[in-house]
């Protein structure tokens, strides 16, 4: 392999956090760490390099089956936390109709809620999976532990498109992405599911 392949992994089913005393930060959920076993086994295929992650605890503990079975580090890059970083909650998505369906229905029409920076925000996220492509070799495979929106605006940036929460991705789905020696990026597969197929909520 003549690129970097970038593997963007979303985080595992997180808990619910209503009203923290500062930033919510929560761990996964029984579900999600089932989850998360399963990455090891679908990503055997691949030759990971390095480990990315966000500082987010959810995706720290979703990045640590797979750190520990290749036996390589995590790198925590704060570019790669969610737009939700500094909020005093966390509602999983599938509650989120009930308890906050303002920002539901902004997020499924594939917009960010009111109370997000958008432009920041992507500037953040395109800056950092940059920092990950440049501290990489040009054959490596690079897992990064993010965020549904992260993934979101790097896909926007890449695929040219008009709103930046258009792709619904599933909890420690897959996304690849190629970047060559001149840097041109190619979006190689989105939303792969196949690990948790049986685990998947719809």
């Amino acid at each position: 392999m003549t690129c970097v392949q970038l593997l963007l992994i979303r985080h595992a089913l997180p808990e619910k956090v209503t009203d923290a005393s500062g930033r919510a930060d929560p761990a996964l959920t029984s579900e999600g760490r089932e989850q998360a076993a399963r990455l090891p086994q679908a990503l055997s295929p691949y030759r990971i390099a390095r480990i990315y992650s966000s500082p987010q605890r959810r995706a720290k503990e979703t990045a640590a089956p797979v750190a520990a079975e290749r036996d390589l580090l995590v790198t925590e890059h704060l570019g790669l936390a969610e737009y939700d970083y500094d909020l005093p909650h966390y509602i999983p998505f599938h509650e989120a109709q009930q308890l906050a369906p303002d920002a539901f229905a902004r997020i499924r029409a594939g917009e960010f809620p009111k109370s997000v920076d958008g432009e920041a925000f992507r500037a953040r996220v395109l800056d950092a999976l940059g920092q990950v492509v440049d501290e990489s070799e040009h054959q490596d495979t690079v897992a990064v532990f993010a965020h549904g929106g992260v993934v979101n605006v790097y896909l926007q940036e890449l695929l040219g498109l008009d709103r930046p929460l258009v792709f619904p991705l599933d909890y420690v789905s897959v996304t690849r992405v190629l970047v060559s020696r001149t840097g041109q990026r190619r979006v190689a597969s989105v939303n792969e599911t196949g690990h948790i197929r049986d685990m998947l909520r719809r």
